[in-house]
This record gives structure tokens, sequence and C-alpha cells, in this order.
């Protein structure tokens, strides 16, 4: 492909907001492009949200799963794991302590744990509600029904990784679990009002840069107004122990891809990626993102909930997460957002 080529598909993207497969594999495929394209990515981020960054405030309550992927630390066959689970006052209190430290929206985030209920769940939700925050879930496949009674009681968002769009690769590394239910949820979340965010796994054994592709279209084609994208870390007590880990810089460009195509959506730059670099996720506000999500988990329950190894500050308390993030995001010339961050829609301008 030659540069002229890529630098077409490049301004495409960036004025436009759209490519085909064959241009989005192009882009991703090459290596030299990673400055020009994370620089495009900053400016329609600027464009469409502006230079806040929204913090959300990730409480980790359950690493209890009833599922089985081959990539997660939390998988229920890992007997490795030290278990947990935080009483629904537990889960309160720390909603209240991330408030306190100037949070406006909350994280609910476990392994697919049914002893927690859309009926338990549903309360926890209302108390939380009552503290004017924004409630984000992010805890699994449920029904339909589950799905609208915790909307009901006020559940803002919806995290959901699709991990993979190959169906073959999905039900591969996901035993048991049917990719078509996988979107029936996502779209489920679309019709009963959530934001609905969702994200991809980058490094899985046998993913292909034309599924990565075909990822971002999914995303777009869900409209997504959330997506993680965070590169595959082995975890040693998991059947992917021996994979490579994900590569930084080709998670990079799927970041900045995304926001060239999804201009208005919030794209975290997740905790994942300082496992591989130092300041990864600096780098990777400056390549299109616009969210942080800080734990504010308390005490050992932040090393327990070890969706992969080299988690960074297991050690920090919340007070000193939420110091360092709001330091780090100064220094870039960002500050931290006021608003509970919700997608703004903007009209498609050219």
């Amino acid at each position: 492909m030659s540069d002229k080529m890529i630098l077409q598909y490049l301004k495409k993207a960036q004025m436009t907001h759209e490519l085909n497969q064959n241009e989005l594999t192009a882009l991703l495929s090459d290596t030299t492009i990673d400055d020009t394209l994370a620089a495009a990515a900053d400016q329609v981020r600027l464009k469409y949200v502006g230079n806040s960054i929204h913090l959300r405030g990730l409480i980790e309550f359950s690493n209890i799963c009833r599922q089985n992927c081959m990539y997660c630390g939390l998988r229920r066959d890992n007997l490795h794991i030290e278990r947990y689970r935080l009483t629904p006052s537990e889960i309160v209190k720390l909603a209240e302590k991330a408030r306190r430290y100037g949070y406006k929206t909350v994280v609910l985030q476990s392994g697919e744990d049914m002893y927690f209920s859309a009926n338990i769940l549903a309360e926890i939700i209302k108390q939380i509600k009552e503290m004017d925050m924004a409630v984000t879930l992010s805890i699994g496949e449920r029904s339909y029904e589950e799905y609208d009674l915790l909307k009901k009681a006020g559940a803002d968002r919806y995290l959901l990784r699709i991990e993979t769009t190959s169906k073959k690769l999905y039900e591969a590394l996901d035993p048991a679990m049917s990719f078509n239910n996988r979107k029936s949820c996502l779209f489920n979340l679309r019709k009963l009002g959530y934001e609905v965010g969702t994200g991809c796994l980058v490094g899985l054994p046998g993913q292909t840069i034309e599924s990565l592709a075909q990822d971002i279209l999914f995303f777009k084609q869900l409209d997504a107004d959330m997506i993680g994208i965070g590169p595959l870390i082995p975890n040693q007590n998991t059947p992917l122990a021996k994979a490579a880990k994900g590569d930084f810089t080709l998670t990079r460009r799927m970041v900045s891809l995304i926001r060239l195509l999804l201009p208005e959506a919030n794209i975290p730059a997740t905790t994942a990626m300082e496992t591989l670099k130092a300041d990864a996720r600096i780098i990777i506000l400056q390549s299109g993102a616009n969210v942080v999500m800080p734990n504010v988990t308390e005490g050992d329950y932040r090393r327990k909930y070890a969706l992969y190894p080299g988690k960074i500050c297991v050690a920090d308390t919340p007070a000193q997460c939420r110091s360092c993030i709001g330091g780090k995001i100064k220094s870039i010339g960002r500050y931290v957002a006021a608003d509970k961050g919700f997608r703004q829609h903007q009209p498609r301008l050219t």
C-alpha cells in the first residue's frame, strides 16, 4: 500500500468518519503511521468531546464468575484465585467515598456472580442514584427482563465487551457461551435506552487484522456510546498462560481509529495498557481517548480482582489514585470534567 493511499484513507476517516474494512485493515497494518494517526484522532477528540477527561470510579465488587473464558483470571475453573464478594452495604459505602473524591460516575464491575440478582442490584443502584451519581454496570450477560429492571432502578450505562466479532474465535475462547446471545444482549441494552459500552481485546490467539477492522465496524453499527480497548495480558492461571502479550502500538492504533470513526464516543485509556508501557494511559489520552477509570475499591480486594498479572496500583489507596491521575491529566494540558460525562450527540460537520 502506497504512502499516498494511506494518507488518503486517513484524511477520509478524519473528514467523513467512514471507512470500509479494507481501508481500516490497511491503516491497522501500517506500522509507520502511528503518530500521524494519533494526532488526527486527537484533533477529532478535541473537536467533538473537548479537552475534559471524565473520571469513572471503578468498584470491583465480586471476582466470582459462572463463565469460563479462556483469557480471564476470574474464570470459573481458576482454583488459584482468592474469591471474594462485597456486601451491598459495602458497595454503597464505596460509592459514597467515590462521590467525596469527586467522581460523578461509579462503575460497578464483577464477574458473572449470580448471587447478585437483579433485585439486589436494583436496590444498590437506587441508593447510589440518591447521591446524584451516574451508574455504569459491567456485570456480564443477563436476560432482557433483568436489564429492564436495572434500567428502571436508575442504571445509566452498561459495559459489555464483545471481545471479538469473529464468531469462531469468540466461541473457541468463551466455552459454552453464544456469540449470537452476546450480540443480542448488546442490542437489548440499546433498545432499553442504556448508554451502551463494548470493546475488544487486542492480541487474542488466532485474531487477525481483518477481524479487528470488523470489530470497529461492529462498534459503528451498534453506535456504541463507549468503547474500551485493551491488550491481552496472559494470566498464568488460564489456558492462555503462554500466549503472547497484545501489542501496545496496535492497541493504540485501534483507539485512534475508533475515535476517527465514532467521534462522539467515550473512549477510556484502560489500565491494562499501563502493564505493557509506562505512562500508557497518558499516551492513549493523547491518541483519542477521553476517559479514565481509577479504582476506588479498597484494600486487598484490588489484588484479588486478578483479571491479568501485573495490574498497576494494587497497593494504592483510592485517594492516591485520584490524586495521581489528576496530576497526570493536568500535566498534558487537560482537565477533569465536572459533569457526569454522558455522550453528547453532535451534527457531523465536514
